[in-house]
């Protein structure tokens, strides 16, 4: 005869079973409930401002920290202070925040209004550093003003000025044929002179930057690819030669190449690099720690700061530094996508890609993946003009991500955030495209209709732009050929910039719908009577619902 507590032993064994399983269903789910939790987040209308807001503030917090401890050692030796560069870093960052905020108010359309005498500005102002006596000649090169006890780099400034004037350019003749001559005329010669101006300082590694700022504006105003790889394999030619030309530049790339082995010459900067990353392998020596900072490693507060990073913090946080960065990039391209204003969408597409870039290029050579540039981390390494100009783009960026459509009907139709009412922002307005705009969009409707009619491909442009579905027609299956002969455009690998927009405004009704149908993140609802086609969607109905079809206004 079983006793009790062997009657007893199947039922708890099974009970355990259950809970097991349980457990391992549970443990099984966390991916899921993760990505589900990342959805529920981005789902929100302002989540793309939100985020860019906190990505702002902790790069800067952490640049900060880093910074003090960087830049203590060498500040007690040469100024007799710990504290020097990181003070100075803090008023530029105190600036850089209120110029984050001007940003953040300054209405889309004064912004550009003053694109251009903005350009002029700067482009003066690179000219007049390089006059003896008025810019300051430091280690070689004549890069800086000095005003009030601080060095303004005017090539810095230079960089936010040409992504506002060349998006707004660039969205100012958006056109479905766009000529050679109107994608790079005035903006080329423009960025020539400046490069030019910037390589008379000297400043190598600012003139790259000017170039993938001009490459991306190019790129996603829809540069055909031929002609692109061509601009793109002269620019990399120019580089080249300009590292060559000068002594210490071609050293440090010869070093890189592995033809010179000097240790204790032009290799030395990124020996100790490595050594220092080395060092503070998974989990770092400990904030403030670092023995390269002990005057091992030059510009170790400066162009070398990640590598301080991976010595005090470890593996762990340089991979948080590069997550950050990737976050960026991704919310930057989120907001390009999202939003409807042709120049927003030029603008914050070539900001994310000039701030990434620069990140990413500075990690590259720090741990050896690139030769030595001299191009700073991003709001990171020490240099006030430089994370100035980098929270003005942010502002631009968080500025972008209000005037979202859905982001627009959030803050038009409910009550501001007590964050929003202590900052006392202004509404975003909607995007409303200009006569010129309403009157293009009309004109390329009508377009279909003609080329049914129009003779077979005498009389066509030689490099068509691809846009999405007219709304409420097919696309010509003639435009959608690829096997034509014509040089295809980069629109066919990417997000066309210049389409996807509609001047035709709707009644009450229209706008009541659309405004409610703001609410999640499949709906792209215009507001204020304007509607905007979904990338790589279709139109249905008065809500501006879309299904991916393959036709809409993103090729990939």
């Amino acid at each position: 005869m079983s006793t009790p507590t062997e009657k007893a032993s199947p039922d708890r064994s099974a009970t355990g079973g259950r809970d097991r399983s349980r457990r391992a269903s549970s443990e099984g789910s966390w991916p899921a409930a993760i990505s589900e939790g990342i959805g529920n987040l981005l789902s929100r209308p302002l989540a793309s401002y939100h985020l860019i807001l906190t990505i702002a503030f902790l790069l800067t917090a952490f640049g900060l920290v880093m910074v003090l401890s960087a830049s203590s050692v060498e500040g007690y030796s040469k100024e007799g202070s710990a504290y020097g560069l990181f003070a100075t870093q803090v008023i530029f960052a105190l600036l850089g925040l209120a110029v984050f905020y001007v940003m953040l108010r300054l209405p889309v359309r004064l912004l550009r209004r003053v694109a251009a005498p903005l350009i002029v500005v700067t482009t003066i102002l690179l000219a007049l550093v390089l006059v003896p006596g008025i810019g300051t000649l430091s280690q070689g090169a004549r890069r800086w003003f000095v005003v009030g006890g601080l060095s303004v780099q005017p090539s810095e400034l230079v960089k936010v000025a040409l992504c506002v004037w060349g998006a707004h350019l660039l969205a100012s003749r958006r056109r479905e044929n766009a000529s050679l001559k109107e994608l790079l005329i005035p903006l080329l010669p423009v960025a020539l002179l400046i490069c030019v101006l910037i390589v008379l300082e000297p400043n190598l590694s600012t003139t790259i930057t000017i170039a993938i700022i001009v490459g991306a504006l190019l790129w996603f105003a829809g540069l055909p690819v031929k002609v692109f790889l061509s601009f793109a394999a002269v620019g990399v030619a120019l580089a080249v030669l300009l590292a060559l030309v000068e002594g210490y530049r071609s050293q440090r790339v010869m070093s890189f190449l592995g033809s010179i082995d000097d240790p204790q010459g032009a290799g030395y900067q990124a020996r100790q690099a490595t050594f220092a990353l080395a060092n503070g392998g998974v989990f770092g020596v400990g904030l403030g720690q670092s023995r390269a900072k002990w005057n091992y490693l030059p510009n170790a507060h400066n162009d070398f700061i990640f590598a301080i990073i991976g010595e005090e913090l470890g593996l762990v946080g340089g991979l948080l530094v590069v997550l950050l960065f990737a976050i960026l990039a991704f919310i930057g391209f989120r907001i390009a996508a999202r939003s409807v204003d042709p120049f927003l969408r030029l603008m914050t597409a070539t900001v994310t890609v000039l701030i990434t870039a620069q990140a990413f290029i500075n990690i590259g050579y720090v741990v050896g993946l690139l030769p030595v540039t001299g191009i700073q981390l991003p709001l990171l390494s020490a240099g006030g003009t430089s994370t100035l100009t980098v929270l003005a783009m942010l502002g631009l960026l968080a500025n972008a991500a209000r005037h979202e459509p859905e982001a627009v009907a959030a803050l038009v139709g409910g009550e501001p955030s007590r964050f929003g009412r202590w900052l006392r922002l202004p509404t975003p307005v909607p995007y409303r495209p200009t006569r010129a705009d309403a009157l293009r969009d009309r004109l390329d409707r009508r377009r279909p209709e003609r080329a049914r009619t129009a003779p077979p491909a005498a009389n066509r442009s030689k490099w068509p732009r691809l846009r999405g579905a007219a709304r409420g027609s097919a696309e010509p299956s003639a435009r959608r050929s690829t096997g034509d002969g014509r040089a295809p455009r980069t629109s066919r690998v990417r997000v066309d910039y210049r389409t996807g927009y509609s001047g035709t405004r709707g009644n009450g009704a229209d706008r009541a719908s659309t405004s409610r149908s703001t609410g999640g993140s499949t709906r792209w609802g215009g507001v204020g009577g304007v509607t905007a086609n979904a990338p790589g969607g279709r139109r249905s109905g008065s809500t501006s619902s879309w299904r991916p079809d393959g036709r809409g206004g993103t090729r990939r």
